[in-house]
């Protein structure tokens, strides 16, 4: 084909032609150069000045890689658009050398290419720049640091692919990042996901690759779901997995990313997304053909993220059977040991501090934990080193920490706490971030409704949120307990939503001022609809009345060191022992040994008990009471 039958299919002169074929058109339409090029490519037209004059189009692209054996996929993309658009490839590869890399850009230069796609070898070697601009070729950076680079955006499909996790209520999420450039901005997906979800990144779920990853992990459900750069990961850890007889993804999800040719089948069951390689392929090479031919480019490496097989996820472990909500106060505590109470006109002094994590939202949700159950907690904790300490805390226990959330500008609540000798404590308390929790909170959980049986409410936080939970626990028939802690003036509407109440004597008194005694105001608590009223007498034991009991259950002997947690850990056993399908005399029987345990210890969550524990001290001295009785 000659310039001349170009000029004449094409419907202009022969003089047109050979500005636009040797790149002196300025003068000249865009819509005649693009119909002129479009007929030169159509018939693979050569101008015979091209051999001598860099200057003139070859309609050939050269593509300059680091190693082919990492970008195969963006190849064939780069392929497919250069055919379509009527341009050759030219493909060099560097095999990760420097020095090869030289050679390459000024044989691709030698030959004259229209322009170069090119993935450097290292940061450094970005100076090689200087010699596309000055040869005048253009030239589009891939796969590289710099700004000007174009990338398949990683973090996107980490946070993607961690997101699909989230959104099917997982919060204990593990991830195995791999190595380099593109595994760390998947990490960084990862990482800005959590924290866009108020998830604490745990440092215990992160591994480098599967070859040291605790079965441990899995066995405890320390984590229910992990996001896996590269897909041979994914199925070793399947593998590895599956010989043990875990099940996927039953006992945990997984999500990972995949090539783009391999085969999507309903085994192994990972939900994998599809990493855009040769989509990216094709936008390089649309744009830098857009920049040869001079036209305007709205090009977009802005690929959706979308899971092959989204059948694979499911919710977490933890939410397959009923779980106990734990909603109130969460705090530091803060104590100072006396050897007598300071009281008005007095002043005592102590040698003697310790700090420990506490609130009875947290004391109560590791205190069922500890007993085998699955928790959930909500609250608020502040934007501080205290709110670590408590994250760092729950994380070694069956909690879900989804409903726990830091509030920018509170401090995390503190409690301090002063203890006698002889047990008797005193105890004194500063909100902060406590006073944060409101109706929405409970809003943003009721998922966490939908699979709880008991909800445990204390009113150190704001009514209004109580009341929230209260409606969600009607809507979903969860059993709402309620300790009445630190509120001198409770609402009807929450005592009308309240099925067992567990107030002490003083807080029994402050809620029920004018019944004169105790058996009166609990059947005036009853009358507002509670079912069950149990008042802790401390070292007296503990009373209980509904509509089918009453009675006085004594403590069991204990020596007391700080009974500060003996109403927590009560609580906790109670519940406990109620989902274990005892009924409530024999629940609180055991909760008394909970309780009296706890009084042995300084700490509430130290001397919380575990179940084997308990068990074993109650059969010691009671071991009928282990025989679970009817009402």
């Amino acid at each position: 084909m000659t310039i001349k039958e170009i000029a004449k299919l094409a419907g202009v002169s022969i003089s047109t032609v050979s500005k636009i074929m040797n790149n002196k058109d300025e003068s000249i339409s865009a819509e005649t150069r693009e119909h002129v090029l479009r007929i030169a490519k159509d018939y693979n037209y050569k101008p015979y000045a091209s051999v001598i004059s860099p200057r003139n189009k070859s309609l050939i692209i050269g593509v300059l890689v680091r190693n082919t054996s990492e970008i195969n996929a963006s190849i064939s993309g780069i392929l497919a658009s250069a055919s379509r658009l009527g341009y050759a490839i030219l493909l060099r590869d560097s095999s990760c050398s420097s020095e090869n890399e030289r050679k390459n850009i000024f044989f691709l230069l030698n030959a004259h290419v229209d322009g170069i796609i090119w993935e450097p070898v290292s940061e450094e070697n970005l100076t090689f720049i200087e010699h596309f601009k000055k040869a005048l070729v253009p030239f589009i950076l891939m796969n590289a640091t710099c700004d000007s680079s174009y990338n398949i955006n990683y973090k996107k499909m980490g946070y993607f692919a961690t997101e699909a996790l989230i959104q099917k209520y997982h919060v204990d999420i593990a991830c195995i990042p791999g190595n380099g450039m593109y595994a760390s901005a998947f990490y960084d997906g990862y990482q800005q996901c959590l924290f866009d979800h108020h998830l604490a990144l745990n440092e215990d779920l992160i591994f480098r690759d599967t070859n040291h990853i605790p079965m441990s992990r899995i066995s405890e459900h320390m984590f229910s779901g992990i996001v896996i750069f590269h897909y041979k990961d994914a199925l070793r850890f399947y593998q590895s997995a599956a010989i043990r007889h875990y099940r996927v993804p039953y006992d945990f999800s997984i999500v990972s990313l995949q090539e783009p040719d391999a085969t999507c089948s309903d085994y192994p069951p990972i939900s994998t997304l599809t990493i855009p390689y040769t989509e990216f392929g094709k936008k390089l090479t649309e744009h830098l053909i857009n920049m040869i031919e001079k036209k305007e480019t709205d090009v977009t490496f802005d690929f959706p993220c979308a899971l092959n097989n989204e059948q694979f996820i499911e919710i977490p472990y933890s939410l397959k059977s009923k779980t106990v909500i734990s909603l109130g106060s969460i705090n530091i505590d803060n104590y100072l040991n006396f050897e007598t109470l300071p009281h008005t006109g007095k002043a005592v002094t102590s040698d003697t501090s310790s700090v420990y994590v506490g609130g009875k939202c947290t004391n109560e949700g590791i205190g069922v934990a500890k007993l085998g159950h699955k928790v959930s907690l909500i609250g608020r904790v502040g934007n501080d080193a205290d709110a670590d300490k408590i994250y760092e805390t729950i994380k070694n226990y069956q909690i879900d920490s989804f409903g726990l959330k830091r509030s920018k500008g509170h401090r995390t609540g503190q409690a301090y706490i002063f203890v006698q000798n002889d047990g008797d404590s005193m105890i004194s308390m500063m909100s902060g971030a406590n006073n944060a929790v409101t109706e929405q909170d409970i809003i943003e959980n009721e998922r966490q409704f939908m699979h709880a049986s008991y909800c445990l409410m204390q009113t150190e936080v704001p009514i209004p949120a109580l009341i929230k939970a209260c409606e969600f626990s009607k809507k979903y028939n969860v059993t709402t307990v309620l300790k009445p802690s630190a509120c001198t003036n409770i609402p009807e509407v929450l005592f009308n939503h309240t099925d067992i109440i567990v107030p002490n004597l003083d807080e029994l008194n402050e809620i029920c001022p004018e019944p004169s005694s105790m058996e009166e105001k609990a059947q005036f608590l009853l009358s507002y609809g509670i079912k069950t009223v149990i008042v802790t007498l401390g070292a007296q034991g503990c009373y209980i009345k509904n509509k089918y009991t009453e009675c006085h259950i004594p403590a069991v002997p204990f020596v007391s060191i700080d009974s500060s947690g003996a109403g927590d850990a009560f609580i906790s056993a109670l519940v406990s022992y109620l989902l274990y399908d005892y009924d409530v005399v024999s629940s609180a029987k055991i909760a008394s040994f909970a309780a009296g345990f706890s009084t042995t210890k300084q700490g509430t969550v130290p001397a919380l008990i575990d179940k084997s524990t308990l068990e074993s001290l109650i059969r010691q001295t009671e071991p009928e009471l282990l025989r679970k009785q009817e009402l």
